[in-house]
């Protein structure tokens, strides 16, 4: 649960950017925050509490701005991290997942050794997927796929923004997210 002084502040710290990236989006940047070490540090906390000690193995954070967030939260997890990138990014062998978005489609790709475990682990991988905003879904739902693609289980999605009335959530086929604010 967000206090409701870091919900407040946060909401205080993002900004509204009109036709972004496409005329009639009105984007939720998080540049702010990431301005503010005492405020990120926060979200990071509240992001990373309903997580700690449930067994996750890896984050999976989706580029790029999924990384400002999954990239710490991996380490206060201390589990290992694997980006979702866009193709041709990684330098690795990659599978790919293709979704859509509130202004367009796009593609995800993840290496296909990203959820490797240790040899002695007989479980598959248990993933947070993290992203900045949760919108539509598409995005997050693709990351999911990619993950259970590789033979890993998603223990939950968490972000510090939710657009709810996109309905994002429903693309997640019931999959638990984290937010600290919602719009």
């Amino acid at each position: 649960m967000t206090s409701p002084d870091l919900e407040t502040r946060l909401r205080r710290a993002l900004r509204d950017v009109p036709d972004f990236p496409t005329p009639g989006i009105l984007f939720k940047d998080i540049t702010p925050v990431l301005a503010d070490p005492v405020l990120l540090r926060e979200v990071i906390a509240a992001l990373v509490a309903p997580h700690v000690g449930v067994g996750i193995t890896h984050v999976v954070a989706v580029e790029s701005r999924g990384f400002l967030f999954g990239v710490p939260m991996a380490l206060e997890l201390n589990v290992a991290f694997a980006p979702a990138r866009k193709p041709g990014k990684l330098p690795w062998r990659t599978i790919r997942e293709s979704y859509a978005l509130e202004y367009g489609h796009n593609e995800l790709e993840l290496h296909e050794d990203a959820l490797r475990l240790s040899p002695e682990r007989d479980t598959p991988a248990r993933v947070l997927v993290v992203d900045d905003v949760l919108a539509t879904g598409g995005t997050a739902a693709a990351t999911c796929r990619l993950v259970q693609r590789l033979g890993g289980e998603v223990v939950g999605v968490a972000v510090p923004v939710e657009l709810g009335f996109l309905n994002g959530r429903q693309q997640l086929g019931g999959c638990p997210v984290t937010t600290l604010l919602t719009f």
